[in-house]
């Protein structure tokens, strides 16, 4: 009996993840993986600032799927096949070993990720997986119900007779038109995991500044997140932010990114009792400053620039606190307003929301409904999760799932 030879396309993580896992769990395969780049497992080496993010230490998968934004129905049946303590289990049964965040985000214990890519390096190599790199495949031909020719840009063909898809999302939708051309629904591609870029306005000043816990909303929408917020040199990011921008990707689209945010730097906080705690202030501490007497928990920087923004200077004290000054530092503090002008993504961990439409694609074996013996995995999909190690983990299980072609081949 001829070995069945299968494809993978994408040299990632999704990609290598389905490579290694059909190799390893199916008998009689041929595995051959495909990258159109020179580069592989590229976002596994930059994310989590180049210590790989590997999953989230969520393990109930009703709250797994909620950091979906695209994709929760569908995923919470593939979750009960392989959620994260199989990601967990996979990685340490290979050595490598993982350890969980406060906020649950979860790294090889060597907080290298490297790591990672060593791992998924040396059991492609163990498990036979044959690696080509800079294969730009122009085309695919589904010859009957036998077999696919993949037609490469550069001339010559490849032929298998499954096919897993892995390539992760692109911004362009002309990178999908090969997939189209199969009879495949394109949902348009947009960016998801976006900063937000706020030009001109002295909050840059406060680079490097962070915030524990904000709310952001985004006005004349039902966007509002909140988590921890980061004040960049070019606008906001941090988690609160890049939330709201997986949740509101198409939104924040179609308002071609510009609109207006609005921070609560203290979303515990209530009008009324900011105005208690002002009250007890100007009692207790009247003879104070107020630029150097905060009432409340956030970074002294931040405190002094809200201060000087709501046109209090620099030596009046509490006692001496006008009302009107004392109104604007209030709003400021739970309703503060910032103009956003555009976003800024990182190329390498660019995320999109968009790809191939999830009705099309049968989520107890990652097939496609279009054409028999064709799988998905990983970003290719219209699924994205928020930051967190949940992109990752849609990655991994996908590819598992896709990879698992045994009880199918018999068949």
């Amino acid at each position: 009996m001829s070995a069945i030879n299968v494809i993978v396309v994408g040299g990632g993580a999704a990609g290598f993840f389905a490579a290694i896992n059909c190799a390893q769990n199916n008998k009689n395969v041929s595995v051959t993986l495909l990258e159109k780049s020179g580069k592989l497992l590229s976002k596994v080496r930059v994310s989590g600032g180049g210590r790989c993010n590997v999953t989230n230490a969520c393990f109930d998968n009703k709250l797994l799927v909620k950091n979906y934004p695209r994709g929760e129905k569908e995923l919470h049946n593939l979750f009960s096949r392989f959620t994260t303590s199989d990601t967990i289990n996979w990685f340490e049964k290979r050595g490598v070993k993982l350890k969980a965040e406060e906020d649950g985000r979860m790294f090889p214990v060597t907080n290298n990720s490297e790591t990672i890519v060593n791992c998924l390096m040396q059991e492609a190599e163990t498990a036979g997986v044959k690696i080509k790199t800079g294969v730009d495949i122009e085309g695919i031909v589904r010859n009957g119900d036998i077999s696919f020719t993949l037609k490469i840009a550069s001339g010559g063909t490849f032929i298998c007779d499954k096919l897993i898809i892995a390539t992760g999302g692109n911004a362009k939708e002309t990178a999908y038109e090969w997939l189209h051309k199969l009879g495949h629904t394109i949902i348009k591609p947009v960016p998801s995991l976006f900063t937000f870029n706020i030009p001109n306005n002295p909050i840059t000043q406060l680079m490097g500044v962070s915030v524990p816990h904000a709310k952001v909303r985004i006005a004349n929408t039902k966007l509002e997140t909140e988590g921890p917020l980061l004040i960049t040199h070019w606008g906001m990011s941090g988690p609160a932010v890049l939330k709201a921008s997986a949740w509101g990707a198409r939104v924040l689209s179609d308002l071609d990114y510009t609109f207006i945010a609005l921070i609560s730097w203290l979303p515990k906080h209530t009008e009324e009792k900011l105005r208690i705690e002002f009250n007890n202030q100007r009692e207790e501490y009247s003879a104070k400053t107020i630029i150097n007497n905060s009432p409340i928990e956030l970074p002294k920087r931040l405190w002094e620039y809200l201060v000087v923004k709501a046109g209090i200077s620099e030596i009046t004290r509490w006692a001496d606190l006008p009302k009107k000054n004392a109104n604007i530092l209030i709003n400021s503090l739970i309703n503060d307003e910032y103009k956003v002008q555009g976003k800024t993504t990182f190329k390498e961990e660019f995320v999109t929301c968009g790809g191939i439409n999830l009705k099309e694609v049968d989520f107890a074996t990652m097939e496609s409904k279009v054409i028999s013996g064709l799988y998905f995995a990983g970003e290719i999909l219209n699924i994205d999760g928020v930051t967190g190690g949940f992109n990752f983990q849609n990655a991994w299980s996908t590819a598992w799932l896709a990879a698992n072609l045994e009880t199918r081949t018999k068949s």
